[in-house]
This record gives structure tokens, sequence and C-alpha cells, in this order.
């Protein structure tokens, strides 16, 4: 009796110890909890699922009355909410006796709309071949099921879309459009109409006519002068994208169906199926019309022509990769000083190594 009771007395003190020394240190990280949770504000905490987990598996056994004393993070509610689904979880299997094939993959269903899109001919038997080329064992109602979800039509009634046309014409077709330009005069201010003519494959353009009155003589001379068999700047093409206007006569017309060029015409207000020729426009105005008073149409005239040299010879183009119409595969020379050539007193600058 006399020697255990000095062991249990001492035990007794150390499991006190270790309990006062347990109780600081959770008394010490709850606080520290407290100190971040105020550092976060009203931001919400976002937790992981692995975050909840843990929070969900420690908590459980602890049990709401001493998780309402702890819990700084979240509510016991939600500690307690967590564990239900995590053991609901637990408990739940997947069914492997599921009836049916499982849906395509997200990528497969792109390259099957891709591909229909892309080429208008092609039917389910082709784009199968092509998916099978790229490892993909798709079943042709698949393909058929895939196009009708994404409402694109079998390939005997899909329409060619205007971005393929052209892609694939692009050797033979020009773009065509007017644009006006107010010009003081001794007159006052006189409206001018500005007649361009653009190359689709290369981006070259020219002023095909410039004039006060676009009638009918004018329109047929501009053809005549567009399909002329040694100069025309149509006189090698099949197709010219025109809109609508009334100014595109149907003289006009006929004399370039006579020397080979059909006229395409582009929908009413569809100005993106005329894209080359209404870009050019955008661009003399923004960077060049727009920065100058012009007096006379002989000053017009001289500022067009300068543009348009610019334009082809000078100006690298997005369209072609950044490269200039008339593209050299000579490379410049390295290390030579750089000067620039100015038009128009400088408003339109390139830039070159000195020879």
């Amino acid at each position: 009796m006399s020697t255990t009771f000095p062991l249990r007395f001492l035990l007794a003190a150390f499991a006190g110890f270790v309990n006062r020394q347990q109780a600081q240190v959770i008394d010490y990280l709850t606080e520290e909890n407290r100190v971040l949770k105020e550092q976060l504000g009203r931001k919400r905490l976002r937790l992981t699922d692995d975050q909840r987990r843990r929070l969900a598996a420690k908590g459980k056994p602890l049990g709401r009355r001493i998780l309402n004393r702890f819990a700084t993070i979240v509510s016991p509610n939600t500690i307690l909410r967590w564990h239900r689904r995590l053991i609901a979880a637990h408990h739940t299997y997947p069914h492997k006796g599921r009836v049916g094939r499982p849906g395509i993959m997200k990528v497969i269903r792109e390259l099957i709309v891709r591909m229909a899109t892309e080429n208008a001919s092609w039917g389910y038997l082709r784009i199968q071949g092509e998916l099978k080329k790229l490892g993909h064992r798709v079943g042709k109602t698949t393909i058929a099921t895939t196009l009708k979800d994404n409402g694109i039509q079998p390939s005997p009634d899909r329409p060619t879309s205007w971005r393929t046309f052209l892609k694939a014409h692009a050797d033979a077709i020009c773009g065509m459009d007017f644009f006006t330009v107010d010009v003081w005069t001794k007159r006052g201010l006189v409206t001018h109409y500005v007649l361009l003519a653009i190359q689709h494959a290369t981006r070259r353009v020219e002023i095909a006519g410039v004039t006060t009155t676009p009638n009918a003589s004018f329109m047929a001379q501009v053809a005549r002068n567009l399909t002329d068999d040694v100069e025309g700047f149509l006189r090698d093409k099949k197709f010219l994208v025109l809109d609508n206007d009334s100014l595109f006569t149907k003289q006009f017309c006929s004399i370039l169906g006579e020397a080979g060029c059909d006229v395409v015409r582009t929908a009413i207000q569809a100005p993106d199926m005329n894209a080359f020729a209404e870009r050019f426009v955008h661009t003399v105005k923004r960077e060049c019309l727009s920065k100058l008073i012009l007096f006379g149409e002989g000053h017009l005239r001289r500022v067009l022509n300068e543009f348009v040299e610019h334009y082809n010879a000078e100006r690298p183009h997005q369209g072609i990769d950044n490269n200039l119409i008339a593209q050299t595969d000579d490379e410049p020379p390295k290390g030579n000083r750089v000067v620039a050539d100015e038009r128009l007193g400088g408003l339109l600058r390139s830039y070159r190594r000195s020879a």
C-alpha cells in the first residue's frame, strides 16, 4: 500500500500535466484559427473535397457539443453533413449492368462537326474514314446522330460555306466595292465615288476609278479597262464578288461575263461575304484618308495612288502571314542600317535595311 500510493500520485500528476498541456495547445490552435478567419474577412473559405473529407473524419468522433466549442472554420452542422455524405459515398457503388453505349467523347464530336462543316461534300463514310486515320473508330450511326444534334444536314443537302468557297477559288477571285470620299472644291464639299478591286489570293489592290457621277457609261468603261487582254486587273480572273449596289449595272456585269469573269452577288446587308474589299476600305480610311484634308479630285487621286503603292509593295498584311504582297525569298541584309521610306509627308512609313 505504501509503495503503490506514491506511484499512483505520480501518474495522476503527470496525467494532469499532460491534460493541461493539451488544453493549452487546443486553446492556442483554436485562437489561431479565429485569427486566420478574421484575416479572411467576409471572403468565403473554399475547401477541396479532400479537405472536407479530412475534417469530416476527424470531427465525427468529437460530437456536436465539442465541435460547437472548438470548430472555427466551419459550423458543426457542416462538418456532420460532410460526414453523412462521406458515409453515403462509401456505400454507393457504380452500376455494373448499365444498359447502352457510353456517350461519345467530346473531342470526337467536335472533330465530326468540324469535318462536316469544313467539307460540304463529305458523307458519313468519308468522315468515318478520316476519324479512323486519327485513331478513332466511330460508327456511321454515331456520326449521323452527332450531325443531327448539331443541326448539320447530310452531305447532299449541306451548303458550301463562303469561307470554303473563297479559299478554294482564291487565285481566281477578286472582290470589288465602292466607297465615298468628301473632297473640298470651289463648289464646297463634293462627294467622290472610289471603286476598288482586290485580288483574294495576293491582296493586291487597284483603284478602278474615281468619279463624282458613277453612271452607266462610267461603269462600262471601268469594265472594259479591267478586262483588257494586256493590262486588265481581271484578265485572268473567273469570279468577281460584288454587293447588290445598283451602281453595278447589268451592262457592267455583261461586259465582265463576256470576258470570262462571272459576277457573284453577296446577300443583302452581308458585308462579310466581301470581307477583303470591306477590309481595304476600312484600312485606307483609318490609315490615310481620315488624317488628310483633300482639295480637288487631283489631290484625291494622288493620295490614293500613293497609298495603293504603299499597300501593294511596302506594307505587310496579316491575311498572308504578315508578308509583303511582292514577297521575295531573298533574306534582308543583316547588320545594315535601318532606314524609313516615307510617303505623303511621313503619314505612311515602311522600314528596310539599306543595301
